[in-house]
């Protein structure tokens, strides 16, 4: 949460019930958690991934919600995403998982758009935007270049990558004000023209920063930081992307993504003694290897998610991408998913 307005600025111009079970369904690892993590480790088919639920809170009939408190103008349309989703599941005919229903709701042409797991190139509308300072340099150069008065979606600019750790916060945060002066205040500059919120330096690590102040259940967010997964510990799908990615959703042009595969971790037990989240995420990565999840869902449910914090889900899903995943992770009420 943001303690202190001052870290920020913003301008105002600028699963189904019954789960997968199809052959091109999930594969399931089950993971049990009792006091530890144990080896065994079984593949299973058909999973029940009953996210129904929280489905259904995010798209109750309040049409339209301020995205975040440091943004209230801005707003999330649940409608639109709930006609989107409709379109979807009555042209696949088939139960849809939990991280499969905010992906395929964020489509920008839901009754044309091929889709097939592994193959087809879903063109997609991202809810937000997170520049980290080190690549928002050139991605606003490129947005500049394009000659639109504004960003079109939510976006913000963190300043924390080009902080080095030599001989401790305070010393290093007035090192690196006095390095990259002339870089941030172009950030900031730029932020407040185009509508980029600002983050300056020594406000928190961008990951952290969009978990407590922008992910929610549902939300589909990019960032330019391979930890944006982070944002799924509150139940979004946030995944890490480049610099020109961020650039086409800033310009209102479809960010384009292959349709990823699902594998399911179900979690049985509860957490106890000296377990912690990162076990989990360290026993599915020795499964996988550094290659398994490549261009896969990684959905985590099951009852072993109720003894899991929201700041432990969000370690499963920060360290994510270790396992060379396109997407992240993120947690729903009866289950959560890591992409």
């Amino acid at each position: 949460m943001v303690d202190n307005k001052d870290d920020f600025e913003y301008s105002e111009r600028g699963v189904s019930e019954d789960g997968p079970h199809s052959e091109e369904e999930a594969t399931v690892l089950s993971v049990i958690l009792e006091g530890s993590v144990r080896r065994g480790i079984t593949a299973m088919l058909r999973p029940r991934l009953n996210t129904s639920n929280v489905w259904r809170l995010a798209s109750r009939p309040m049409s339209k919600v301020a995205m975040s408190r440091q943004e209230p103008h801005t707003e999330l349309s649940f409608d639109r995403l709930q006609v989107n989703l409709k379109i979807v599941k009555q042209r696949l005919n088939r139960p849809l998982t939990y991280s499969e229903k905010v992906l395929y709701s964020h489509l920008d042409d839901p009754k044309g758009q091929e889709i097939e797991r592994g193959t087809s190139y879903l063109k997609l509308r991202p809810d937000r935007v997170a520049l980290q300072d080190a690549t928002a340099q050139m991605a606003l150069l490129q947005f500049i270049s394009s000659g639109l008065p504004r960003v079109a979606v939510p976006s913000t600019i963190h300043c924390d990558h080009l902080i080095e750790a030599q001989l401790g916060g305070e010393k290093d945060l007035a090192r690196a004000k006095d390095i990259n002066k002339e870089v941030y205040e172009f950030l900031a500059s730029a932020g407040a023209k185009y509508g980029l919120g600002f983050w300056k330096p020594g406000s928190g690590i961008i990951h952290q920063i969009v978990l407590e102040n922008y992910a929610f259940p549902g939300a589909l967010i990019i960032g330019t930081d391979s930890h944006t997964p982070n944002g799924g510990g509150l139940g979004a799908l946030a995944i890490g992307v480049g610099g020109a990615d961020a650039v086409d959703v800033m310009a209102d042009i479809p960010w384009e993504l292959k349709c990823p595969k699902v594998i399911g971790v179900h979690l049985t037990g509860e957490m106890s003694g000296w377990t912690a989240a990162k076990d989990v995420i360290l026993k599915v990565a020795g499964i996988l290897t550094v290659k398994g999840g490549t261009g896969a869902i990684v959905e985590y449910f099951g009852p072993g998610v109720k003894s899991i914090s929201c700041t432990g889900m969000g370690t499963i899903c920060n360290m994510g991408p270790k396992l060379e995943r396109q997407l992240p992770s993120f947690p729903t009420m009866n289950g959560w998913m890591s992409i």
